[in-house]
């Protein structure tokens, strides 16, 4: 049976969904979501994409009906407040921004299915798209009252999120790699520095996503627009944060940084981005030249927030991907790139 829950009425489910039997599980949580709905008119397929959680699209085909079952990734609380997730998607479902949420179970959220596709990594540098990206990112900054912190939660997070690295990791392959590449003491030292470094550039603080990579934008090309689904880390935090991860995002996975976008391109996504925010006023060369440098340092935080988070994930995660191969990638970009943005 639903429960309401403290949510502002939003329905719990007394459910959990094993990832053993993802589908079976997730058709249950429909079920006991809609009581009207029948079990045979109920199809379910996984999306295989994401690396935090397991997620399913479940079809009424009888009512032509999609909703989204996200069962959460093992042990993710850990670098996710789930709270203030809920919170923010509750928020943004009200001004239209994203699909309503129906559910929360005891491993996972159940909500509205977003018309169109997920773009490539290729999409995003696209000459239409990234300025629908650009737009639509002005949007979602210009978001007002939506935390009563009005802080970045940046570095807090990153400061967390450190103390959760393992000094050694269960799988021995993991650990040796972990052991070869990284100390520590050195990050706790690099974190430091960089907070210093970033925090003087006082970057405006707005609502952000914080994880826009070709995934998690959504391009429905009869109307021309792009929605941002997966709202699992976004928070207050600073724009240029929000902006250089998107931009660090054009590597993919792979972490090919030979796809880091130009200057020439960044200069025009910017200059359409402030246009976007600032509409009523004439946008200066400048602007647009300190926005870039300002980016290009964030470009460094993106790194180091991916790259923690990939050190976690290598301890607790049961999604097959390499976390602790891609953490020693992002770290390697950090270390690459640090001296030359830091210079601008």
């Amino acid at each position: 049976m639903a429960e309401t829950n403290t949510y502002e009425g939003l329905k719990f489910i007394d459910h959990s969904v094993d990832s053993t039997n993802l589908l079976g599980d997730s058709k249950e949580v429909a079920l006991l979501l809609f009581e009207s709905w029948r079990k045979d008119d109920l199809e379910l397929v996984q999306f295989k994409n994401g690396i935090t959680n397991k997620l399913v699209n479940c079809t009424n085909k009888r009512l032509q009906v999609h909703i989204l079952i996200r069962t959460y990734g093992k042990k993710s609380e850990v670098i996710i407040d789930r709270k203030r997730e809920t919170k923010n998607i509750i928020y943004l479902s009200k001004l239209g921004l994203v699909r309503p949420v129906y559910c929360q179970f005891n491993n996972g959220i159940v909500y509205g299915y977003t018309p169109g596709r997920a773009i490539s990594t290729p999409d995003m540098s696209n000459p239409h798209i990234c300025l629908l990206i650009a737009e639509h990112m002005a949007v979602w900054h210009k978001v007002e009252n939506i935390s009563d912190q009005k802080e970045s939660t940046l570095f807090p997070d990153l400061w967390k999120w450190l103390g959760e690295v393992p000094k050694s990791y269960d799988n021995p392959k993991t650990d040796e790699k972990f052991q070869k590449n990284f100390k520590l003491e050195e990050l706790f030292n690099e974190l430091t520095d960089l907070e210093n470094e970033l925090v003087k550039l006082e970057s405006p603080v707005v609502f952000c996503h914080n994880d826009l990579l070709s995934g998690n934008i959504i391009y429905e090309e009869a109307r021309n627009k792009v929605s941002f689904i997966d709202l699992e880390y976004g928070s207050m935090n600073y724009r240029s944060f929000d902006i250089a991860n998107h931009f660090n995002e054009f590597a993919g996975f792979e972490c090919d940084y030979n796809l880091y976008p130009s200057k020439e391109f960044q200069k025009k996504w910017l200059r359409h981005y402030l246009c976007s925010y600032n509409p009523d006023t004439t946008i200066s060369e400048e602007e647009v030249d300190e926005l870039y440098r300002e980016v290009n340092k964030f470009a460094l935080a993106s790194h180091f927030f991916w790259g923690v988070w990939g050190l976690i994930q290598a301890q607790f995660s049961e999604i097959n991907f390499d976390y602790i191969e891609y953490a020693i990638l992002r770290f390697k970009e950090y270390y690459n790139k640090k001296e030359e943005f830091l210079a601008l």
